[in-house]
């Protein structure tokens, strides 16, 4: 099976959607990813598919003229103090859009608030047709891939599931036999990019780089091709966010480089079920 590929917001951040699909399109790529909820990221678009039609419409046509699927949204946030229903109209947008999944992190460290929040999270979504895929940040209050997990089961939705970013897997120091005990169909997609192997001693660094400062896929020193081959063959969502490349090359040469170079990588890692039997 081919290897499939989404283009993340955070790569291109502040190109509006439809732009952004246009430059899929033209880059090769099979999805996007986009953010119609805002998190008041400095260069975050200003205007959002849930407060103008007009983008909407934009949008739309976008996708339909050039064949790309959204394979996602983001990012609904559980915070203390957050009502996952505040996040209906980017579902229903997502699901206007024929999108599959809705990304969401933990944010507060109380446990028990955030599995009451994340199961209605899950069953908000589940009438739109969409999953919720949990991804674990190791700034966030769900930092480890035992944190997700535990969230998960708690949840015991069947619409849930778990977004693995190989950065912060990276980050977090998770164990890849790990995630040999995660039930395959809990995987749907994942985050890919590289970074510097060393691990920032200060949170700040590691958020500095997490937003802004990412490495084309091969470049960095995460072993990456050993996460990937310990998940099913998945689509693959580049979130590449590097800011003075973004500023040297422009959106569509950048957005092009990011696939081109992870492409050139699992041409030289290819994921297990790509091999042939040997008999």
């Amino acid at each position: 099976m081919a290897n499939q590929f989404s283009l993340a917001y955070l790569t291109v951040l502040g190109c509006p959607p439809p732009e952004m699909t246009y430059i899929a399109a033209r880059t090769g790529y099979d999805f996007v990813s986009f953010r119609p909820i805002h998190m008041g990221v400095p260069g975050e678009h200003d205007v959002s598919l849930t407060e103008s039609k007009a983008l909407l419409k934009e949008t739309k046509k976008a996708l339909a003229d050039t064949g790309i699927k959204l394979l996602d949204i983001e990012l609904a946030r559980i915070c203390d103090g957050t009502d996952p229903k505040r996040y209906l109209p980017a579902m229903e947008v997502a699901a206007e859009l024929g999108g599959r999944h809705v990304l969401s992190s933990i944010w507060t460290k109380e446990r028990s608030f955030a599995v009451e929040r994340f199961a209605e999270l899950c069953d908000l979504a589940k009438p739109f047709g969409l999953t919720i895929e949990l991804e674990f940040v190791p700034i966030a209050g769900v930092s480890t891939l035992a944190g997700a997990l535990d969230i998960l089961r708690s949840a015991k939705r069947e619409n849930a599931g778990l977004m693995i970013d190989v950065h912060h897997f990276h980050r977090s120091k998770e164990k890849l036999e790990d995630l040999d005990v995660v039930p395959r169909e809990w995987f749907r997609y994942l985050h890919l990019c590289d970074a510097p192997a060393d691990i920032p001693d200060s949170q700040e660094e590691m958020t500095r780089i997490l937003r802004e400062e990412r490495l084309y896929i091969g470049e960095g020193g995460i072993d990456v091709a050993s996460i990937v081959n310990r998940v099913p063959q998945v689509p693959y969502s580049i979130e590449l966010p590097n800011t003075k490349r973004v500023q040297d090359l422009g959106y569509e040469t950048f957005a092009q480089r990011c696939l081109e170079t992870a492409k050139a990588y699992f041409n030289a890692h290819p994921h297990p079920v790509d091999v042939p039997y040997q008999i």
